[in-house]
């Protein structure tokens, strides 16, 4: 069985902002870089041989910056959409309103469609040839990656990971 640990992105401009910055390519503000600094000398020792991202800006900065602490050769980092973020149609660029009923807003992708979405990357991450991997990604695709994990965690239910948070998936 592999190992799968889950990071979120770094701080961004618009988390620090509170705003829904969903599919909005925003950079990682200063405190982002820091965070992600003191995750990736968190995960040194790990034993990480894969480091997979979303490709958006705020996830692959991350992604890059854990890689540059751990010493692993930031162009073998796998980007794949599979991990980006939810997308927030009309909330995105608005202000962060916990708790708001997201599937009832018009573009938003739609809980059970994310959920598939964190199913298919799983699937995806098992035909890769490494046994201990990080998926740099997002609040919203880690909540569905461990409601595909552990189906009795509801995914509506499962709290939000903090910036830069690092949990072990398996």
């Amino acid at each position: 069985m592999k190992q799968l640990y889950f990071m979120r992105h770094g701080l961004s401009e618009m988390n620090k902002q509170g705003r829904f910055s969903g599919r909005i390519d925003t950079p990682l503000a200063k405190e982002g870089i820091i965070q992600s600094r003191k995750a990736g000398q968190l995960l040194n020792g790990v034993g990480l041989n894969l480091i997979v991202s979303s490709p958006m800006k705020r996830a692959y900065d991350t992604a890059k910056i854990v890689a540059g602490e751990i010493g692993y050769p930031e162009n073998a980092i796998i980007l794949s959409e599979l991990f980006m973020e939810r997308d927030l149609g009309s909330l995105e660029g608005k202000e962060y309103i916990k708790g708001l009923p997201l599937n009832d807003f018009d573009g938003v992708e739609h809980s059970n469609n994310l959920i598939e979405r964190a199913r298919a990357g799983l699937t995806y991450l098992n035909t890769l040839d490494a046994e201990i991997i990080l998926v740099v990604s997002h609040s919203a695709l880690g909540r569905a990656l461990t409601h595909v994990l552990n189906p009795g965690a509801e995914f509506g239910r499962i709290g939000t990971f903090g910036n830069a948070e690092i949990i072990k998936l398996i």
